[in-house]
């Protein structure tokens, strides 16, 4: 069965797609920045949450670099399939990685907006072949 998309419709999931986009990628450039303004935080992130550590500045500056390159390609739609999904599994991973502050939630509530960007990185990767407004080709 075919479904024909009225202009309206396309032009209405196009700016979703790309507020799904935006949005992402606001709260992700701060971690990413925060890696080269605080990167004595990063080595407490990646020991308390993932228990890696003896992380310096320079690892955190080369996972920061890495990590904006990914984030500028994800911004422009660069690569969607990819950068999409190694978006949606960095997220996917810091989100369970956090799973003893949802055990206590009352007093960690701000951990549970992780599972809502999951969600929007899940859609927007299942939706990337739609999600065309301000990408690169």
């Amino acid at each position: 069965m075919s479904h024909t998309i009225s202009s309206d419709t396309q032009n209405r999931i196009q700016w979703s797609l790309f507020s799904l986009r935006l949005g992402i990628f606001i709260v992700m450039i701060m971690w990413t920045l925060d890696k080269f303004f605080n990167p004595g935080h990063s080595a407490k992130i990646f020991e308390h949450f993932y228990g890696l550590s003896g992380s310096t500045d320079t690892i955190a500056y080369i996972i920061g670099a890495l990590q904006l390159v990914l984030m500028l390609a994800f911004l422009v739609g660069i690569k969607k399939r990819l950068t999409y999904g190694i978006i949606f599994v960095m997220h996917g991973l810091t989100t369970l990685s956090s799973y003893n502050q949802y055990i206590d939630g009352f007093n960690n509530l701000l951990f549970f907006a992780a599972w809502p960007m999951w969600a929007a990185c899940f859609a927007l990767y299942l939706l990337r072949d739609l999600d065309v407004k301000y990408t690169i080709k």
